[in-house]
């Protein structure tokens, strides 16, 4: 950092908040986050105790949750192209309210109509998916650039918290509440979700989420009645302009594509893999239940580090901490303890965050504000749309070829892709030598 004093200009104003967790307006927007991911995280959970107290079929259940993430893809595109068209709250407060409507829908159709509760389901998964860019664009827009990295770490902690919480808040409260009482508290989470984020900040006026149009020469009122605005043009061109401004961040496609290759392989291979492993080779569920515990756990760790840890080249730190989930496959492979493989899922959470706070960072300072709702609906389509496909293609690969290649196999690219991504240009600095300093 230069040793000469600041400017004065730099000085007006009273200064932010040594923590960004000090912020009342992110810590709105913190809050609905988390309701949020709370009530996705519980779904599934509820759904199930739904089928052992059989108000549910397990065929039902692959039916309703298959249409929950139809939902959540359908609408994560769409999701983008109107948080950068629309206010982003007003984004977030009706998709969330959506998801909200649908779990009466689903209390409903409980064990009277599964055609109603599939619906249901559908509609709950279409407004988590419309919500993601527009929670993402927000965070830009109500933190300054110099505070989203400490930022996008309390956000995902919120996340991987809710992976924990979730499921075990819901255990808790089967103790007291029927499957319907469940239901309808997934629905007031999202109330929440919809109602508590604030406005947004300071930030804002700095990222607006539709740019101003370039000035052109005033025409005085005598010379002719005031043009008509523009056409807004239709969502498919809309959503193809975020398409062409991901294009033009080399650092984005590398690390699209790195990420690609280890949710389809790496994680969708653990995924299959780590059931049978734990059953047929430890003798054990509590080898399952450990490892999906550590990796959370992990993944809390990793974003509580890299929300103060500034490495000089981010993104080689984050393709290298992508490139340690090839550690989680590699531990199934081999005849190790099954502490090794615990640890293993550890590294391998620590090592996801350690990617995605920098690349959220990274995409929300150098994508262009107006376009950064749809290049975020990029990330969740590739995130949430390539595990059902890689969960798909594994298990009949493992069948043809043995659990042992497959795990090796998916290992190798864990490594190979991230590194090979880690060589693109602009890929060092996740954009311009020096933009990253400023987060």
């Amino acid at each position: 950092m230069a040793t000469t004093p600041t400017p004065t200009a730099a000085k007006t104003g009273a200064p932010p908040p040594r923590s960004v967790l000090r912020d009342p307006v992110f810590l709105r927007l913190w809050a609905g986050t988390t309701a949020s991911g709370l009530a996705t995280w519980a779904l599934p959970f509820v759904l199930g105790l739904a089928v052992l107290h059989r108000d549910l079929g397990a065929a039902g259940l692959g039916l309703v949750l298959a249409a929950r993430t139809a939902g959540f893809l359908a609408a994560v595109a769409v999701g983008g192209v109107l948080a950068d068209r629309h206010s982003r709250r007003a984004v977030v407060r009706w998709s969330a309210l959506a998801a909200a409507v649908a779990a009466p829908l689903l209390a409903a159709g409980l064990g009277r109509s599964l055609l109603l509760m599939t619906a249901a389901a559908a509609l709950a998964g279409a407004g988590q998916g419309a919500c993601r860019p527009a929670f993402q664009a927000l965070t830009a827009e109500t933190v300054e650039p110099g505070r989203r990295q400490q930022a996008n770490a309390a956000m995902t902690m919120a996340v991987r918290g809710s992976t924990l919480a979730g499921p075990a808040l819901t255990a808790l409260l089967a103790a007291f509440l029927d499957v319907p009482a469940l239901l309808l508290g997934i629905g007031l989470l999202w109330l929440v979700a919809a109602l508590v984020p604030g406005q947004g900040g300071a930030a804002a006026a700095a990222a607006p989420a539709v740019p101003a149009t370039p000035a052109a020469p005033a025409v005085p009122a005598a010379e002719g009645p005031a043009a008509e605005p523009a056409p807004r043009a239709g969502f498919r061109t809309e959503f193809l302009e975020g398409m062409r401004e991901a294009r033009h961040h080399p650092w984005f496609l590398a690390g699209l594509a790195a990420l690609a290759a280890v949710i389809a392989l790496g994680y969708s291979a653990t995924s299959v893999a780590l059931p049978l492993i734990s059953r047929d080779r430890y003798g054990t569920e509590w080898v399952l239940a450990a490892a999906m515990t550590a990796y959370t756990v992990g993944a809390l760790g990793g974003a509580l580090a890299i929300s103060r840890w500034r490495p000089r080249s981010p993104g080689w730190a984050a393709f290298a901490g992508l490139a340690a989930y090839g550690v989680a496959p590699l531990s199934l492979m081999l005849p190790v303890h099954p502490v090794v493989v615990v640890a293993a899922y550890a590294v391998a959470g620590i090592g996801i965050e350690l990617f995605n706070v920098p690349w959220f960072t990274a995409t929300q300072r150098e994508v262009a504000p107006d376009k950064l709702a749809r290049v975020s609906s990029l990330d969740f389509l590739v995130s949430y749309g390539l595990a059902p496909v890689g969960l798909a293609l594994i298990a009949p690969a493992i069948e043809a070829f043995g659990v042992t290649a497959v795990l090796g196999a998916c290992a190798a690219a864990c490594v190979l892709v991230p590194a090979a991504a880690a060589l693109v240009p602009t890929a060092r600095h996740f954009g311009r030598p020096g933009t990253a300093t400023a987060d």
